[in-house]
């Protein structure tokens, strides 16, 4: 499942263990991003009257359902203090590149649609995306030289859009991942611009942000 459905089976699984904790009525978990998409990450809401503990019991019953990603109240940041190092967020933009200095995300021919082959690499980079959460991602759609480069650079936003997208579907929040295509204008170091090989996805932070909150694992009551 993707989208829709995952946000809604997440909503269904987290009513009860709301419940169960103290917040039956009062608090509902929001699974949809400040954009409006489908989200993993739900946004905690009302409860404003109840006591920290309660709030805390009832923002960890709900990180522990599988499949939830971070959790923020509506009035707070959903943050707690963890005791684990800060985590470098270029760490998982080498992590990525790493991944993809074997394999590529494939596309359909001279379409944005990703190959089904490639579903489970999409999955990997979106799991090494994890620790960058609080940063900013660009995701780079690149071509060869072949066709006018008027085409060559949408398709290059397209596919790029695409990988956006399929991030998000799989809990990336969408504030964090930004996508461009530049055709064919930056080809491989060493490749000649006409080669397929130049036909990729990059990555790159643009924006770091430390994260010693670790929101999955340690919610807490605000």
């Amino acid at each position: 499942m993707t989208g829709v459905p995952i946000a809604e089976t997440l909503a269904a699984r987290a009513k009860p263990a709301i419940a169960k904790a103290g917040g039956e009525g009062v608090v509902h978990a929001i699974f949809r991003s400040p954009g409006g998409w489908p989200s993993r990450h739900p946004v905690l809401v009302g409860g404003e009257g109840l006591n920290e503990k309660t709030r805390d019991t009832i923002a960890k019953a709900v990180a522990a359902v599988p499949g939830v990603g971070g959790i923020r109240w509506s009035d707070g940041t959903g943050f707690a203090e963890s005791g684990e190092p800060p985590v470098d967020p270029l760490h998982c933009q080498n992590d990525v590149r790493a991944l993809l200095k074997a394999r590529t995300i494939r596309f359909e021919e001279s379409s944005a649609t990703i190959q089904p082959a490639s579903i489970n690499l999409v999955n990997e980079v979106a799991q090494a995306l994890r620790p960058c959460l609080g940063s900013v991602i660009l995701i780079t759609g690149h071509t060869d030289s072949s066709g006018t480069e008027d085409i060559n650079q949408a398709l290059s936003r397209a596919r790029a859009e695409s990988i956006r997208s399929a991030l998000i579907a799989r809990g990336i929040p969408e504030e964090s991942l930004r996508a461009e295509g530049v055709g064919s204008a930056d080809p491989v170091e060493g490749l000649d611009p006409a080669d397929p090989a130049n036909r990729r996805i990059d990555f790159s932070v643009l924006q770091t942000a430390q994260i010693r909150p670790t929101p999955v694992d340690t919610p807490g009551p605000h």
